[in-house]
């Protein structure tokens, strides 16, 4: 294709794509920065100049005024020119503080932090394999919990547990419960102290996520709350468990097919099985309209399906969708599986379905 017959306006509009794209992804490590520093928290607070924004809090003015010039032109903050304050409006607030699951600003850590791993993940492109899950941590074990600590905070026990039909009875009255893949077992221990009756176990492959987990439940006093350092691909149990949790876990297994069979041999008959992973469909073709399908494929590159590759798992990937998610666990001899929207969350869905009462002949 000669100059001549490219459509120029066509290339002069992708340009600007590209363009807007790198600019976005700078104001994505400028919200990281905000979200760090508390320079959101501090702006929530009023209308103020740089230098009142800086003392707010505690940080140095410069560093501050060149922030704000940037979050200004990203349209993040409002800035009044004759009197030199600028503002958070209330609505960009609500999305970027607070404890609750509608703070998007934790999410800007995983742009920041999968960044680190580029390099690496070029090579793996030519070699093959992949990059192990162990030289992401322990940083993404601290961004991980960042990224969900709120949503559990917030609907865990209020709107996720009542999702399976039962459990919530079945806590109350006393149950064991496992969760797979538990990071830093935050989940575990609102668990545990929503329902001091039943014991709770939280299992990760990774040792620093466990110390941090061990360390919350003793601080919390939410001594029915247990973790251990474990394979989910090498599960037992017994006595088996009464429910069963896995949170945005299942795709980056290198066998996930065979996670969810241990999974569902760790049940008792009748048993609850919750499993939140993202919201995609398992077709490209229904994934283009989606406007976060970018970021569900950018993330599975840059982690989800390398750390499987890297085990020479299947690299099941981050959108692996809703389709494959009910054949794998149909596959597995879970029942019936209903999908719900996770609260406050457009990243993902929760599947909830049940180890059968008898087996099927």
């Amino acid at each position: 294709m000669t100059p001549n017959t490219l459509d120029q306006a066509r290339v002069e509009e992708f340009a600007g794509n590209v363009l807007e794209t790198y600019t976005r992804s700078i104001v994505t490590l400028m919200i990281d920065l905000g979200y760090r520093t508390g320079l959101f928290e501090s702006a929530a607070q009023g209308p103020t100049t740089s230098e009142g924004l800086a003392e707010r809090a505690g940080l140095q003015e410069r560093y501050v005024r060149e922030w704000l010039a940037a979050m200004t032109t990203a349209g993040i903050v409002e800035f009044d020119a004759t009197a030199r304050t600028y503002t958070l409006p209330a609505e960009h607030a609500a999305c970027l503080t607070g404890p609750g699951a509608a703070n998007l600003a934790p999410l800007a850590r995983v742009t920041t932090h999968l960044a680190e791993h580029v390099p690496r993940v070029a090579s793996a492109f030519r070699e093959g394999g992949g990059v192990p899950y162990s030289e992401y941590r322990p940083e993404f074990t601290n961004v991980m919990d960042s990224v969900s600590r709120n949503f559990f905070d917030e609907h865990l026990v209020e709107r996720v547990v009542p999702l399976a039909p039962g459990l919530p009875e079945r806590l109350a009255a006393g149950a064991r419960v496992a969760d797979v893949g538990c990071g830093t077992g935050h989940a575990v221990v609102l668990l545990a102290k929503a329902f001091p009756g039943s014991t709770f176990v939280g299992y990760d492959l990774a040792e620093d996520a466990i110390a941090q987990a061990r360390a919350e439940a003793a601080e919390a006093g939410a001594d029915n709350a247990y973790f251990e350092v474990r394979d989910a691909a090498k599960l037992t149990a017994d006595p088996p468990y009464d429910a069963v949790l896995t949170f945005d876990c299942i795709h980056d297994q290198a066998d996930p097919a065979g996670v969810l069979e241990r999974i569902n041999a760790m049940l008792v008959p009748g048993g609850n099985y919750v499993m939140m992973e993202p919201a995609a469909s398992s077709l490209l073709e229904e994934n283009v309209a989606n406007p976060v399908a970018p970021l569900l494929y950018g993330v599975s590159t840059l982690h989800c399906m390398t750390v499987s590759l890297a085990s020479g798992g299947v690299g099941l990937g981050t959108a692996w969708g809703a389709q494959m998610t009910r054949e794998y666990l149909a596959h597995a001899g879970f029942g019936p599986v209903l999908a719900y929207d996770a609260p406050d969350d457009p990243l993902d869905t929760i599947f909830v379905t049940h180890k059968p009462e008898t087996t099927e002949p």
